[in-house]
């Protein structure tokens, strides 16, 4: 209906314009997040060359249909699907091939070696001394003597291997044995209980209504979050924003 519309040069009515780019706005944004989710988590800095551009075009092929309704709306579909199978085919030739990877997304380069700057690799990524000054500043590296090793990632992020008198004392250095600690599972998020994270820690809904209740917590719903560290230790927070408690197994 809308395309005969545009052929005849006219445009819906106001209410049914509005109601129309509303709803190929939904789809285009459901498109777009779908797409987005399945080229993975990833974040904007963290993006190769290539993802950069399709998530850029897709951004720019979503815009004009959105607002312009004489266009059909697969004409902005298609080409945003296609955007991504030719991501997707990139990304697998890059898993397969080392060479392939090299072309599509470069290599990581090394600019600083034994506390030296390699001014001509420097010159090569067009990658200015003040940037990487910077970026040592940032990662609490304040002297260039002290880095063993600074590598420019393909993606664009600097890693810093400090030399090894400078590197952070750790347990294993000074022969200490620490005991090993998972990551905290949370149980309850604004008065809700994650039923399926108590299950995997072996617990469940009766365990943790009984441990509130010893801390005169009646409802789950007063709660606002808790988790379990390693020791079955429950640490929570109740919603009038008191000082978080804790308390044992």
């Amino acid at each position: 209906m809308s395309n005969q519309i545009a052929h005849r040069g006219l445009k819906p009515a106001g209410g049914n314009l509005l109601l129309i780019v509303f709803i190929r706005t939904v789809i285009l944004y459901t498109v777009i997040i779908i797409i987005m989710r399945l080229m993975g988590k990833r974040q904007i800095g963290q993006l190769q060359p290539s993802e950069l551009v399709v998530a850029l075009v897709i951004a720019d092929l979503a815009a004009v249909p959105m607002a312009e309704v004489g266009i059909p709306l697969i004409n902005g579909i298609v080409p945003i699907i296609t955007l991504f199978v030719a991501e997707e085919l990139l990304s697998y030739i890059s898993l397969k091939s080392d060479r392939a990877r090299g072309i599509i997304s470069g290599k990581p380069s090394i600019i600083v070696e034994k506390g030296i700057i390699l001014e001509q690799e420097l010159r090569r990524l067009r990658y200015n001394i003040n940037d990487l000054l910077e970026q040592l500043r940032l990662s609490n590296v304040f002297d260039i003597a002290d880095v063993d090793f600074a590598i420019l990632e393909t993606s664009g992020q600097l890693s810093i291997i400090p030399k090894p008198e400078k590197r952070p004392l750790t347990p294993r250095d000074m022969d200490i044995q620490v005991p090993y600690s998972s990551l905290p599972v949370t149980v309850i998020i604004d008065g809700k209980v994650n039923s399926a994270n108590l299950y995997k820690v072996g617990l469940d809904e009766a365990w943790l209504h009984s441990e509130l209740k010893k801390n005169r917590i009646r409802d789950i719903r007063d709660v606002f979050f808790c988790y379990l560290t390693t020791d079955r230790t429950l640490h929570y927070q109740i919603k009038s924003k008191k000082t978080a408690n804790r308390f044992g197994k």
